[in-house]
């Protein structure tokens, strides 16, 4: 498993980003799969930027492991926010037009549609967000 720790802003997320573009890059991944982890990092790291520490700063911790055997990737996103369930916010109803639709929500919306799999759960005080691939 690889680990980086850095200051929750939206300024970070391309460093996030390459971060986790290399470990990618590394395995070969097919550049659709890339592409969607790029954007559920932008979208996750995000929101972490923008809500999780209210109007303060704090850290987040972005893991990147890999399980050779199923090709799984995996980003996991930790932060010591306030606790917020991503997975637990129902999903926008897309049927209706743009101005017919309640703000907000189609960002996990797309991520939960892009990846195989989501995970959350809060322990010793810290989210952690896994979202899988299979690539």
């Amino acid at each position: 498993m690889k680990e980086l720790t850095l200051k929750a802003t939206t300024e970070n997320i391309p460093a996030v980003t390459a971060f986790v573009d290399e470990q990618l890059e590394a395995l070969d991944c097919p550049m659709k799969a890339q592409i969607q982890v790029d954007v559920a990092i932008d979208e996750l790291f995000g929101n972490i930027a923008h809500y999780a520490y209210g109007d303060g700063a704090g850290d987040a911790t972005v893991r990147f492991d890999f399980d050779e055997q199923t090709r799984m990737a995996s980003v996991t996103f930790v932060d010591r926010g306030v606790p917020f369930d991503p997975l637990q916010k129902a999903d926008p109803d897309v049927t209706l037009s743009a101005e017919e639709r309640k703000i907000g929500g189609l960002g996990i919306f797309m991520v939960k549609k892009s990846m195989d799999r989501l995970a959350y759960r809060y322990e010793n005080g810290c989210n952690i967000l896994t979202v899988y691939k299979q690539i």
